[in-house]
């Protein structure tokens, strides 16, 4: 699989490391129920078809990256950095 990268253009998803699904970024909040934290960090959904990532360039820029892609073909649909700037 091939991620573009905002900043540094075409790449190897190996240059990347993955963190899950878009909704990962919504912690829960200070001084929430144990069972939240629980849900937050080991419940994970594995939908079959179009997704929104959060992928993180470690071997390039440093940048995160929200990455659409579609789970079952692999097609990466589009990649825009968290700060807002969409691949080309």
């Amino acid at each position: 699989m091939r991620i573009t990268c905002p900043h540094c253009g075409d790449r190897d998803r190996r240059e990347f490391y993955y963190m899950g699904a878009e909704d990962y970024l919504h912690r829960p909040a200070e001084g929430a129920a144990p069972e939240a934290w629980n849900d937050y960090l080991h419940l994970r959904d594995n939908p079959a078809g179009v997704t929104r990532d959060l992928w993180y360039h470690e071997q390039g820029c440093s940048a995160w990256l929200l990455v659409t892609r579609n789970t079952v073909t692999h097609e990466i649909l589009g990649v825009r950095a968290v700060d807002g700037e969409a691949a080309e």
